[in-house]
């Protein structure tokens, strides 16, 4: 990455607008569904089932929002992200029936194609080209403190305002805030340095040679495995832990130190592992899961054990996200990045979504937590399966 003024500023640029649209377009409802499903007197499976629906509408316009941004850059993509992203929390805010509760999420789901990491990451590789890496390690650091600033926010402005102004505010915010931030971003264009150094680099390759090549797929596969895990534990972890018969504020403070160690992960890539090849890096990121499961299942009933699996699990999911935005580029070029990642972002978006819907099921079903687990170490496996498949197929 350049040190130059523009490089700052679009990084600054984007950590702001990544915290502000992470934490009012994901982590919001963790705290304000309770809060909705009390109002409007809905099962709790109707008001989390359409926070699923929203992802699978991003899933489906990954590819699309994809191209436009190697088209037409962050600033027109994502600035229209963070106005269709303040229309969606707004008329979330003023939902009265089930329907309308529904379209809103899909106006968000739209909306999180458009603002989240994928479009922040094709920004940063249509700025910094090969030179992204250090840009797109930097913007997780910063974005990991998503939910460290947001639980709480949106905890305090529940208590004092309730969940349907919560989430006007944070409508507001993305029109008068995140949409002024993100027209500032340098408008790129393609000049004659950068077509000498994609002709001089490596192959770039185009959509479609890209998805008829093995390796894309089975990333794809891989990260989509990867996320069914990570989603469903983002809500079932506690439970879990509480069925093992941990306490409740046990469970609670171990699950605590996800998000200090995902940021830990980050840091550990910029320094330690800065050198090395995000392929290597991966190699760590998926093996840790279910290193962590296999820990959880044989040891899980000792409180140290627990630790050691909130540390590799946070450590891991750290680190996936700058893997998921770095290798792309590594292996398929960054003329194309931004529809190639986003097509690759497609399958773990549905699984995203499908992880905590499945797992529930799956719950009704049993009283003890180990079929749980043992699922969820099945897919973990597979996707560190596909991922050393994806290197192979890579190297032919």
């Amino acid at each position: 990455m350049k040190n130059t003024p523009h490089a700052y500023q679009t990084i600054a640029i984007l950590a702001v607008t990544q915290i502000l649209s992470w934490g009012s377009l994901y982590y919001a409802i963790a705290i304000l569904a309770p809060e909705i499903q009390r109002e409007m007197n809905w099962r709790a499976e109707l008001v989390f089932a359409a926070f699923s629906w929203s992802l699978l509408v991003a899933g489906m316009i990954a590819t699309y929002i994809g191209i436009l941004l190697d088209r037409h850059g962050g600033k027109f993509v994502m600035g229209m992200g963070s106005l269709i992203c303040g229309t969606g929390l707004i008329t979330l805010s003023q939902a009265q029936n089930l329907a309308m509760y529904y379209f809103a999420w899909s106006i968000l789901g739209m909306a999180m194609a458009m603002t989240l990491y994928e479009a922040a990451f094709a920004t940063l590789t249509r700025q910094f080209k090969e030179h992204s890496r250090q840009a797109i390690s930097t913007l997780t650091l910063f974005g990991g403190f998503a939910s460290t600033v947001f639980w709480p926010l949106t905890q305090q402005l529940n208590t004092v305002m309730g969940w349907r102004h919560t989430y006007l505010a944070y409508g507001l915010a993305q029109i008068f805030l995140c949409l002024p931030l993100h027209l500032l971003l340098k408008k790129t264009i393609k000049t004659q340095d950068s077509v000498k150094s994609a002709i001089t680099q490596k192959k770039n390759f185009s959509l479609q040679e890209a998805l008829r090549h093995p390796t894309f797929w089975k990333l794809a596969f891989a990260f989509a495995a990867n996320s069914f895990v990570f989603s469903a534990l983002s809500v079932h972890l506690i439970p879990v832990l509480k069925e093992m018969h941990h306490p409740a504020t046990l469970a609670v403070l171990m699950a605590a130190m996800i998000g200090p160690m995902q940021v830990l992960g980050r840091v550990g890539e910029m320094t330690i592992a800065r050198n090395a090849m995000p392929q290597t890096v991966g190699k760590f990121t998926f093996a840790a899961l279910p290193a962590a499961l296999l820990v959880l299942i044989f040891m899980g009933t000792h409180a140290w054990a627990v630790a050691l699996f909130c540390i590799l699990y946070g450590l891991s999911n750290g680190i996936l996200t700058i893997v998921r935005g770095t290798i792309p580029q590594t292996l398929f070029g960054t003329e194309n990045y931004g529809a190639i990642s986003g097509a690759m972002s497609g399958p773990a978006l549905f699984s995203k979504a499908a992880g905590p819907l499945l797992i529930a099921s799956l719950v009704h079903h049993t009283t003890s937590p180990y079929p749980i687990l043992a699922c969820l170490l099945l897919f973990s496996l597979a996707s560190l399966t596909f991922y050393f498949a994806a290197l192979r197929s890579a190297q032919h």
